[in-house]
């Protein structure tokens, strides 16, 4: 009788800690996801309290994604030697720190380097979250858990323009930093107090301190000479991306262990598969955000409205797919997502001036339901590929993918436009030019979702 009761008494303690780090890193995950994308409705108002000029404006956007890639893995690494669950509380604490002191920037240099901080604290965050979940959940559950996690991430993503519009228009931008961390700081103290145990399967390994400042800095260089178009910088960028990978070929303990993208088929091919899905899609909101202001004369307001229908979808279907890929091949979910994205692509390749809005919420939907199909199973495939001593660097490389081709998809646009544009203000002189340069932009996307649908395909099967 006492064995029974002290059995079932772990089940509901098991539980417990389950719902406990689910909720936790949801909300995590969400306010991370919400300021990524609720700051660049605040940038003009913080632009003209602090006489930011343009240059300034727009490394207050990108240092936080730049530090989140630089030490998504490195930090990945450290939880796995150290401990998931201390590395994600720090990153609480230091991601609370970074808004409250974004809060108080005096100057345009302060805020970038205050929200440089933010995004260390971010990439924390973002590398343990799933790592956490992964060890907690039995495969039976995983996928379930992870798209109720990828929901919140795109939860954040949907509410960050509208809520973050609110906050900015009634209270300032300021508040709109102190707004998280309360509720980061509620996640912190849920964690600590809920969450028993830890994870640390790499314990008594070497942390690889030179080969994590290699890969900082190659992704420091590679991503600053994408976004200013420099040949020079992309090029430092790669020679150090050549010495991380002969530096980690010989180490006993590298911070990436290169044998699983050379020797695990479900690793390398899904973690190809996340880079060309984000380097497809990330772009396709700036274009269609321009689309409907420019060419179909809607404000920025009802762009919006227009525009939250994909993350709002991605939202909504997210957790189901993740179920789904519980119980079928996540390769076969993944696959279904990535060939629907290409189709919605194919509708968006075909839009102009007289393109009714239906046709546009339609691509938008099929969008949002072919990036929560893919997204979920996927990240589920990567996780489960890899054996639990690598989980936070497999959490964290999926945060890499995201971010690194983001700016591959961000950088593609802008190459394409400066190429058959030049430097002019979109008018009603040249819409036609920029509909040509949008439908090429949105078939060479398509073209990547293909080549992701092969490599989606090309992995190996995770259940026998």
């Amino acid at each position: 009788m006492l064995e029974i009761l002290l059995k079932t008494n772990r089940k509901v303690e098991d539980k417990a800690f389950k719902r406990a780090a689910l909720f936790s890193s949801g909300l995590a995950t969400f306010l991370v996801a919400f300021m990524a994308s609720s700051v660049n409705i605040a940038l003009p108002s913080l632009g003209r309290d602090l006489k930011a000029d343009a240059i300034s404006l727009g490394w207050i956007a990108t240092s936080y994604l730049l530090s989140s890639a630089m030490f998504s893995l490195p930090l990945g690494r450290l939880s796995d030697i150290y401990g998931r669950k201390r590395t994600f509380l720090f990153g609480l604490l230091v991601y609370s720190l970074g808004s409250l002191l974004s809060a108080t920037a005096l100057s345009p240099l302060q805020l970038v380097l205050f929200r440089f901080l933010q995004g260390i604290g971010a990439a924390m965050i973002f590398s343990t979250s799933v790592a956490i979940l992964t060890s907690l959940f039995p495969k039976a559950e995983r996928g379930k858990a992870i798209g109720i996690n990828t929901a919140c991430i795109y939860g954040g993503l949907t509410t960050g323009p509208f809520l973050g519009g609110i906050i900015t228009h009634r209270f300032g931008w300021r508040t709109l930093f102190l707004f998280g961390v309360p509720l980061c700081l509620f996640a912190f103290f849920l964690s600590l107090t809920k969450i028993k145990g830890e994870w640390k399967e790499a314990e008594g390994e070497r942390f690889d301190i030179l080969g994590s400042l290699l890969y900082s800095a190659a992704l420091f260089w590679l991503i600053y000479g994408l976004s200013h178009a420099s040949g020079f910088k992309v090029a430092l960028g790669a020679l150090a991306l050549l010495g991380f990978i002969l530096v980690e070929s010989k180490s006993k303990s590298p911070a990436l262990d290169l044998s699983l993208f050379l020797h695990n088929a479900n690793f390398s091919l899904s973690s190809l598969a996340a880079l060309l899905n984000y380097a497809a899609t990330f772009a396709v909101g700036f274009i269609m955000s321009l689309y409907l202001q420019y060419v179909k004369l809607l404000s920025p307001q009802e762009a919006g409205i227009v525009m939250v229908v994909q993350p709002l979808t991605m939202t909504l279907l997210a957790p189901l797919s993740g179920y789904i890929s519980d119980k079928v091949e996540p390769k076969v979910i993944a696959s279904v997502g990535m060939a629907i994205t290409a189709l919605s692509l194919l509708l968006f390749s075909r839009i102009d001036q007289m393109t009714g809005l239906l046709y546009v919420v339609t691509g938008l939907i099929l969008l949002g339901v072919g990036l929560a199909f893919f997204s979920s199973p996927n990240t589920n495939a990567i996780m489960s590929s890899v054996s639990k001593k690598f989980f936070g660097t497999a959490s964290a490389i999926v945060a890499t993918m995201r971010l690194i081709g983001q700016m591959l998809s961000l950088a593609l646009v802008t190459y394409l436009f400066s190429l058959k544009m030049g430097r002019v203000d979109l008018s009603a002189a040249n819409l036609l030019t920029f509909i040509k340069v949008s439908s090429l932009a949105f078939k060479l996307f398509m073209a990547l979702c293909i080549l992701g649908i092969f490599a989606s395909l090309g992995r190996g099967t995770l259940r026998r």
